[in-house]
C-alpha cells in the first residue's frame, strides 16, 4: 500500500518582532527635519536626504556625525539631548510607514499572528509614535533602547519581548534592516528577516549578516511562504 504524501501548508510565525526605524517606519523625513533645525541654529543650510538616510538606523550619534562631520565627536555627542528634544517636536510629522507595511500587518493579524516592536529608539519616543500610527492597541509588546540594561545587538530586549508574549524564542521571528538586528536575533535563538527596503550604508553587506531570509519589499511578507 502506497504511503500518502502529506503536504504541509506554509503558515505565518506565531509572533513577529520588528525593528522600528527603517523597518516599519520611514522616519528619515522626521530625522532630516531634526538635523536641519540643528544646522539652522548654527547658521548652516539644510542637509540632503541622500546624505542622512543611510545612517538613520545607526542612531542619534551617527546622524549628528553625518550632519556635522567637521565638528569633533565629543562636541557632537554633547548635542544628543538637543537632538532628542528637537526630534520629539518633529516626531511623526513627516515620516510614514513604508509602502506595504499596513497590508503586511493586516495579513499577520488576520492569521492570528501577534506582533511587537524592539527598537533602540528611547522608549518614551517610541511610545509617543504608537497612537500617531494607530498601532497602540495592535502592538503586543514595545521595548525601547533604554527599557532594559542592554540594547541591540544584545539579545536581552528580544528575549524579554518573547517572554512578555509568553513564547519561546524559537516561536518568534525578528525583522530588521540593520546588522545589529540580525546579530541580536541570532544570539536570542530567533529566526531573522533582513529588511532590504530599510536604511543601509553603501559598504553594508546584508548577505554577510546571515539572516534566515532577505526580503526586498514589505508586501512580500503578506505571503506566509516568505517567512523563515
Amino acid at each position: 500500500m502506497r504511503a500518502q504524501t502529506v503536504v504541509t501548508q506554509p503558515t505565518f510565525p506565531k509572533a513577529v518582532l520588528f525593528d522600528l526605524d527603517g523597518t516599519l517606519l520611514d522616519s528619515a523625513p522626521d530625522m532630516l527635519a531634526t538635523v536641519d533645525a540643528m544646522r539652522a541654529a548654527r547658521g548652516r543650510g539644510p542637509m540632503q536626504m541622500e546624505a542622512l538616510r543611510p545612517v538613520v538606523s545607526k542612531g542619534a550619534r551617527a546622524m549628528t556625525a553625518a550632519a556635522f562631520p567637521d565638528v569633533p565627536a565629543d562636541e557632537r555627542n554633547a548635542w544628543i539631548p538637543e537632538f532628542l528634544a528637537t526630534y520629539e517636536r518633529e516626531l511623526g510629522r513627516h515620516g510614514t510607514p513604508f509602502d506595504g507595511i499596513e497590508a503586511m500587518l493586516d495579513a499577520l493579524e488576520s492569521a492570528g499572528c501577534r506582533w511587537g516592536i524592539v527598537t533602540n529608539k528611547p522608549e518614551y519616543l517610541a511610545k509617543q509614535l504608537m497612537p500617531m500610527l494607530g498601532w497602540d492597541a495592535r502592538c503586543a509588546v514595545l521595548i525601547g533602547g533604554d527599557t532594559l540594561p542592554e540594547r541591540k545587538p544584545h539579545p536581552l530586549p528580544l528575549l524579554h519581548a518573547a517572554e512578555a508574549m509568553g513564547l519561546s524564542p524559537d516561536e518568534v521571528v525578528y525583522v530588521g534592516d540593520d546588522e545589529r538586528d540580525i546579530v541580536a536575533a541570532r544570539a536570542a535563538g530567533m529566526r531573522s528577516v533582513v529588511a532590504l527596503w530599510g536604511y543601509r550604508l553603501d559598504e553594508d553587506d546584508p548577505i554577510a549578516w546571515q539572516g534566515d531570509a532577505m526580503i526586498d519589499l514589505p508586501s512580500e511578507l503578506c505571503a506566509p511562504e516568505r517567512w523563515p
